[in-house]
């Protein structure tokens, strides 16, 4: 039995994170928001993403915060200690939603297959 509710972590502006959540409710499953940009990134948590998927899959660099970035700072992004610093630094270098889902399992980025085997938990509760 599942005791806790999955968080989608993100920026509520990102169409990502908007189509993320909308699959979710659509759907009926319940959830927690955690928005970078009204309650910050929390560093444990992102320990915690780095460790499970690798800060390369982590770091958004298609986005216009990456793009906006000088060289040199880009440059200065060479492994997880350093990205952790530049992502904490600017949420939206973080890609978008990161789910914590209550089996454990932290997934980066939204698609309907995605969420659905992990809702497949979600109907079990």
């Amino acid at each position: 039995m599942t005791t806790t509710l999955p968080v989608l972590h993100g920026i509520s502006n990102c169409d990502t994170v908007k189509r993320a959540r909308a699959w979710l409710e659509d759907r009926g499953f319940e959830h927690r928001f955690h928005d970078f940009k009204k309650d910050g990134v929390p560093a444990a948590a992102l320990e915690r993403w780095v460790a499970a998927a690798g800060w390369e899959a982590l770091l958004n660099r298609q986005g216009t915060t990456w793009r906006k970035m000088d060289a040199a700072s880009k440059s200065a992004v060479v492994d997880a200690a350093s990205a952790r610093a530049a992502m904490l630094a600017h949420s939206s270098l973080i890609r978008r939603p990161v789910v914590e889902w209550p089996n454990g399992d932290t997934t980066i980025g939204f698609s309907p297959e995605l969420f659905r085997q992990h809702a497949v938990d979600l109907t079990a509760a």
